[in-house]
């Protein structure tokens, strides 16, 4: 069953990349399919933190791996300064490749704990790291943000 996870894990990412490319290479990339992409990414590493989970490649911690874009969609609605708009970064992409790639790594049988603990842990803290360095940002410029939109 884990193997089967693994090898459609693989197949999904890969047609996710393709899809991505070809939608920049024949300019028919949007906001909405970036968003898209963004949240079907996100569910994937949900559905991948569970899959770890459920294998017993690791603890019940590595679901913070798929909650902590939903947990940071639900701060926003408490600190509205949290929806606003992150400039694009190649730090955020990298980090959700970094949760794909270990995640399928994690579930392969041959990886078994603690390496797959290991593994998932630093993939939890680089996504960690990533959420820290933007929520600091929107933190920053909240006062700005703010006072731009009564300019």
């Amino acid at each position: 069953m884990a193997a089967s996870a693994a090898a459609a894990t693989l197949v999904v990412t890969v047609l996710d990349a393709a899809d991505g490319w070809f939608a920049r290479r024949s300019r028919m990339a949007s906001d909405f399919g970036a968003r898209f992409d963004m949240e079907t990414d996100a569910l994937l590493v949900l559905a991948l933190a569970i899959l770890v989970w459920q294998y017993g490649k690791a603890g019940a911690w590595v679901l913070l791996c798929g909650m902590l874009r939903y947990l940071f969609v639900a701060a926003g609605y408490m600190w509205s300064w949290l929806q606003r708009p992150l400039p694009p970064s190649r730090r955020r992409q990298t980090i959700c490749i970094v949760q794909v790639v270990s995640l399928s790594v994690v579930i392969v049988p041959l990886i078994e704990p603690p390496v797959s603990s290991v593994i998932a842990a630093v993939a939890l803290s680089a996504l960690c790291y990533s959420f820290l360095i933007d929520v600091v940002w929107l933190w920053r410029h909240a006062g700005r943000l703010v006072r731009d939109e009564f300019d």
